[in-house]
């Protein structure tokens, strides 16, 4: 049994979307950000850096409870742990690996800034509204461009669509009209149609 730690953004959706594609029992322990329950003790003990998504498993190596938090670092556990959606074969696994690196490190901190300039900031900044939407609409093109011809990033479903796609869904928040990228909208569509993503995605909405 997963536990798993966790509240209503992309980045936690993106583990409930693993574990409903995977099939793997879990319980909700729900760690309300709005209300800074992740500064609890008793989550700290959990995640030190104080961020959702976080999991303990009951049953990790060894067969001893483990605790893994990040969630990148949660995507590659469970597909480690489970077999699915993270291939073995080298160059396809780090395939995978990369695209997943590419939505770690670039369209979860750009498009959550984003977020934060068009929806949460205090007064209007267009110097932080023009440099990161700039930044968030180059990276739709560059998703664009990877998705001709495939119907996923790295040819089968993978951990990396599944961390993407939780982004791409706030489409509306970075005030991204899909029809401008096609293939990110087909594929969008696609994902969205499957029924572990749409469970996963409604955890905690």
């Amino acid at each position: 049994m997963i536990e798993l730690y966790t509240w209503g953004t992309s980045n936690g959706r993106k583990i409930s979307i693993m574990l409903e594609e995977c099939g793997t029992p879990y319980n909700v322990h729900p760690i309300d950000i709005t209300k800074d329950e992740q500064f609890a003790a008793a989550f700290k003990a959990i995640n030190p850096n104080s961020k959702i998504p976080a999991i303990v498993d009951s049953q990790g190596p060894g067969g001893k409870p483990y605790t893994v938090f990040e969630s990148g670092a949660i995507l590659l556990y469970l597909g480690d742990k489970t077999g699915k959606f993270l291939p073995k074969e080298t160059a396809a696994r780090y395939d995978v690996i990369q695209w997943l690196m590419f939505q770690m490190g670039g369209v979860g901190p750009i498009f959550g800034q984003v977020h934060h300039f068009l929806r949460a900031a205090k007064e209007q900044v267009p110097y932080g509204i023009k440099r990161y939407g700039d930044e968030c609409r180059r990276l739709y093109g560059v998703m664009n461009e990877r998705l001709a011809g495939r119907d996923f990033f790295c040819g089968e479903v993978s951990v990396a669509d599944f961390a993407i796609l939780p982004w791409v869904f706030r489409h509306d928040w970075q005030q991204v009209d899909l029809a401008a990228y096609p293939n990110v909208k087909t594929w969008f569509e696609r994902m969205l149609a499957r029924p572990g993503v749409g469970r996963g995605m409604k955890v905690l909405l």
